[in-house]
């Protein structure tokens, strides 16, 4: 299986910027899909933004030009560079990748908080 690892959350002012990082074990991961995901409090998880072994991205429409996913498959670590945030940001970010040929996420990571404060 694969252990994602997350890292980069913390508390940062509106207008802000973080990036996340979820280091991915094992050789494969240039095979994967990864997404990151978020769950605020009292709301579901939601898909932010994904990018496929063929460098397709996603992104939810209130994260549009804002948020960047990439990866390096050298080091098997996706990024979520997160620029202008807003307090309606703040949540418990996700990394989870899964196989192309799959429609759920498999692997997830343990969560790291993004607070964005007013």
């Amino acid at each position: 299986q694969v252990h994602l690892v997350e890292s980069g959350g913390g508390l940062v002012q509106a207008g802000g910027s973080l990036r996340l990082s979820c280091e991915a074990s094992g050789r494969t991961f240039s095979s994967y899909v990864m997404g990151w995901f978020r769950q605020a409090p009292g709301k579901e998880r939601e898909l932010v933004a994904s990018v496929s072994s063929g460098i397709i991205t996603y992104y939810a429409d209130s994260v549009k030009g804002r948020f960047t996913i990439s990866r390096d498959n050298t080091k098997n670590t996706v990024y979520l560079q997160m620029n202008s945030l807003k307090p309606e940001d703040t949540a418990v970010f996700y990394c989870a990748a899964r196989v192309s040929s799959r429609a759920r996420y498999e692997y997830w990571g343990q969560g790291t908080q993004v607070t964005v404060s007013s």
